[in-house]
């Protein structure tokens, strides 16, 4: 079985994938945008940490967060949204999927892939290409032409607060071409 290594920097600032069970296309749809919603501000509440930048999409979110000075238990705070989200998700719709013996074993249910992506950001340049990445992300999908027109998302904050210009990213035809 491989060996996961992940960084634990207390009060550092990481950048994190997860993804759903079988990249099943849960997260957009309204309940379960409330659900998620639910789940962070129930985590945060109780184990603070701040959302830098985040982008939903059908099948995964992308996140920044930056943990308070002392505290690197990011995994804790994972294992809770996802709980709390499977939890309520299971009550609204059912199981998207039968548990297997290795998911039932461990009482896991079929909403989430068990790992995620961890990534430590190292400076003010990785932060910006990570949160540049997150707000592209749905462009990079397909899912619309121009990052602006993704509503679920932190770039919409990003702009209010003057980080970004509106049409930041410029618009993508599917030609492979980029426009202004």
């Amino acid at each position: 079985m491989p060996e996961f290594r992940r960084s634990f920097l207390p009060g550092g600032t990481f950048f994190f994938t997860v993804v759903t069970y079988k990249r099943h296309q849960i997260l957009t749809n309204q309940i379960s945008r409330t659900l998620l919603h639910y789940a962070f501000q129930n985590v945060k509440n109780r184990y603070p940490f701040r959302v830098d930048a985040i982008c939903l999409l059908p099948n995964h979110l992308h996140c920044i967060w930056t943990l308070p000075e002392g505290d690197s238990n990011y995994a804790m705070r994972w294992k809770e949204i996802k709980r709390i989200f499977s939890r309520q998700y299971g009550r609204q719709f059912g199981s998207p999927e039968k548990r297997n013996q290795s998911r039932e074993k461990r009482q896991e249910s079929t909403v989430w892939q068990r790992r995620y992506w961890e990534h430590t950001i190292r400076d003010e340049k990785d932060l910006s290409i990570h949160v540049e990445y997150i707000h592209y992300n749905p462009v990079k999908h397909g899912l619309v032409n121009r990052v602006a027109d993704w509503q679920w998302s932190s770039f919409h904050r990003y702009v209010a607060m003057g980080f970004y210009d509106a049409s930041w990213g410029g618009e993508y035809n599917h030609t492979g071409e980029f426009g202004e």
